[in-house]
């Protein structure tokens, strides 16, 4: 789902959205994959969020949660976990072609959203640039979670947009009820002739279970809309994944011990590479390129990141070769002492590189050794009061070396102490949470200086059901980010986003004051959610531009007060046994304070919706159709987009195959073939998105 922004909302999202909410998808998640593949494909009941320090039901959560499992996430899985995402209430992604996208959520992104691996960070190098994929295979995923606004703030006061937990089985945390379980699946679409298979098992014996995954993929350039004068296909945008994990798991009574060893290699084009800024260069607060005079260029505007001429086709696209190896241990044990109920270990250790390479030599390398480990003891009941105490550390050793290493090699470690409480009292729930945590960063550079930050973050919410079908949840909080090393110490070109990047030592920590409102109605025959935030962020880290020639910008990392005010909601009708009907919408409004531009970039348009899901035996359908409004409330130097339609249809149909629960599937996206930019990608006009695209599958469970 896209994430919503204008300046003046048509009075039809105003009206939707006075009746709806942030989904029915939003607050449950897919039953087992059994029993999905047995019955009915869209039952939906209540499930225990695992990303919630204090294991809640989603229904019991103050501020909205998406999950995202089984046949459903079946269904919307792409090669990125932006796109896999994208289609969720408030979120949207990166779009950096086939290659690289990120969850963007209520219109932050970057290191503003944390993402996880099982409640351990995932340690890449996706928060420092767009054009870098994030290091985990949304195939492989069992269920992925969205926390929203001061859910997320038991892993990170910096995590202000939100926290996506991805869940696997890599490690096992139960027996298996068989010797040997798993599935396996196959699936190709036409937008790429891309040709994707994956694989799972488990199986174990006594105490002891062995899990083993893996995919394979092979994607060419994706096609686009009809229409487009660069082509009918985005230039280099192919892509190549081999990913492969074994874990190994001790299981008792009280609890479980194991450990995983994944491997990932990935292969991307990144295209848009702006080829023809390589001689540009600052000189003080202007740019000097070539031949261009430095005065040329004053007064341009209406460009966006990559608004400049470029030979599509006829450019060579650097590559991205990606290897990632990964430790993970995990680890939960109950009735660990007298008055606690559980304790759990999470840690991982990574060593993560990838080279850019130009006409097949390495120009650029980045690399990214890390270690994460998170211990959580949850007590008993005191007085009324459950809580949960946790510790945090974590270290991530950064280098990159050739032509745009824009970052000096540097060493970050973080520590945090974060305590979450609640209390039930009739039909309310409240809850409370405080986290503090140190960050100092040491910088390989002659020139610059190292700094330490420390931040401290609270936060406190209620749900409310005021009666058997309706809960009101509110909740507010004050949340700290520490700036990153990226945002301190940056000094040099990046071609990917056709920008030269100044870091700025002075930055201090943002200050996020949220509050977050949703009402719903959660059974009957209509069900709704309307949920409406307003985030203040006192000295909000962005990228100022300071001069912009032929679409290079010279940016500098500033500080200026900004607000996000939003909407995301949705309403289900049951219109008999068979059949429903559902209404959707978002929106968010970014704003900096003051200052004669006040529009953030890359902000994405409004979005209403409507979709039509039918089941008759093992059949189901779905038909949905989805207007995105254009975005003219742009920052400077950013072009405004027009808006448009997509028409998705899909279906799926549940069998069994020699004995074998089976899920045969189907899906076109943009059935019209309808050329579509998206206005959150740094090279929306080089990388429109995907044209009409058959997405087919097959998969096995056993």
């Amino acid at each position: 789902m896209h994430v919503l922004a204008c300046q003046h909302t048509p009075l039809t999202l105003a009206i939707l959205l006075a009746f709806s909410a942030s989904a029915a998808h939003a607050q449950t998640a897919p039953a087992t994959e059994s029993s999905r593949l047995a019955g009915d494909p869209d039952s939906i009941p209540t499930v225990v969020i695992s990303a919630s320090a204090l294991g809640l039901l989603s229904d019991d959560m103050v501020t909205p949660v998406t999950s995202l499992g089984g046949s459903e996430l079946v269904r919307a899985r792409e090669s990125t976990l932006g796109e896999t995402l994208a289609g969720q209430p408030g979120i949207t992604s990166s779009h950096f072609g086939a290659g690289a996208s990120r969850p963007i959520i209520r219109g932050m992104d970057g290191p503003r959203v944390k993402i996880l691996s099982d409640g351990a960070e995932i340690q890449d190098a996706s928060t420092i640039s767009p054009d870098h994929a994030v290091g985990f295979e949304p195939v492989l995923a069992e269920r992925i979670e969205v926390l929203r606004g001061p859910s997320a703030l038991a892993y990170g006061g910096g995590a202000v947009g939100g926290v996506v937990n991805i869940l696997d089985r890599k490690i096992p945390t139960a027996m298996p009820e068989k010797p040997l379980e798993g599935s396996v699946e196959l699936r190709a679409n036409s937008v790429a002739r891309e040709k994707t298979s994956a694989f799972e098992f488990t199986g174990g014996s006594g105490n002891l279970a062995v899990h083993a995954e893996g995919v394979l993929r092979d994607a060419d350039a994706y096609k686009v809309g009809s229409g487009w004068e660069g082509g009918g296909r985005v230039a280099g945008s192919y892509k190549e994944t081999e990913t492969g994990s074994v874990g190994l798991s001790w299981i008792g009574e009280r609890g479980f011990i194991g450990a995983a060893y994944t491997k990932e290699r990935n292969e991307y084009g990144i295209p848009g590479h702006n080829h023809a800024s390589e001689s540009c260069h600052p000189h003080g607060d202007h740019l000097h390129c070539g031949g261009h005079d430095e005065h040329e260029h004053e007064g341009e505007e209406g460009h966006d990141d990559h608004d400049h001429e470029h030979e599509h086709g006829t450019e060579d696209v650097p590559v991205v070769k990606l290897d990632s190896e990964r430790w993970d241990i995990r680890g939960e044990y109950r009735e660990p002492l007298a008055g606690f109920s559980k304790l759990r270990l999470r840690a991982s250790i990574t060593d993560y590189r990838h080279d850019e390479l130009e006409d097949g030599i390495v120009a650029t390398s980045f690399k990214n050794k890390a270690h994460d480990g998170r211990l959580e003891l949850e007590h008993k009941p005191v007085k009324g009061w459950r809580g949960v105490l946790g510790l945090q550390t974590g270290k991530r050793d950064f280098a990159a070396s050739g032509e745009e290493a824009y970052v000096p090699s540097t060493v970050t470690k973080k520590h945090a102490v974060f305590l979450t409480e609640e209390y039930k009292l009739g039909d309310w729930r409240f809850e409370a949470a405080a986290r503090h945590e140190w960050q100092d960063i040491e910088v390989d550079s002659a020139t610059q200086r190292d700094t330490s930050a420390r931040g401290t973050s609270v936060a406190a919410g209620a749900v409310w059901k005021f009666s058997p079908e309706y809960s009101l949840r509110a909740s507010v909080s004050r949340s700290h980010r520490l700036p990153t090393a990226e945002e301190l110490y940056a000094d040099g070109a990046h071609l990917a986003t056709s920008t030269w990047e100044l870091g700025n030592e002075n930055l201090t920590k943002e200050t996020s004051n949220n509050v977050d409102l949703t009402l719903r109605k959660y059974a009957g025959a209509t069900t709704f959610s309307l949920s409406a935030f307003h985030n203040r962020v006192n000295n909000y880290i962005y990228a100022n531009t300071l001069d912009n020639i032929d679409g290079f910008q010279l940016i500098e990392y500033a500080q200026r007060d900004a607000t996000f005010t939003g909407l995301e909601g949705e309403v289900r009708r049951k219109l008999g046994a068979n059949l429903d009907a559902t209404l959707f919408g978002d929106m968010v409004r970014a704003r900096f304070e003051d200052g004669a531009n006040r529009n953030l970039p890359r902000i994405a348009p409004y979005r209403v919706g409507a979709r039509l899901d039918a089941s008759w035996q093992r059949w189901h359908g779905l038909v949905e159709l989805v207007h995105v409004g254009s975005q003219d409330n742009v920052a400077q130097f950013e072009s405004a987009t027009s808006g448009y339609n997509m028409l998705n249809l899909g279906t799926h149909y549940s069998t069994r195959i020699g004995g074998v629960p089976a899920q045969l599937y189907a899906r076109i996206n943009n059935a019209t073939n309808e050329l579509d930019f998206s206005h959150t990608s740094f090279i929306k006009n080089a990388a429109p998105l995907a044209g009409r695209n058959l997405t087919a599958g097959l998969r096995l469970v056993f």
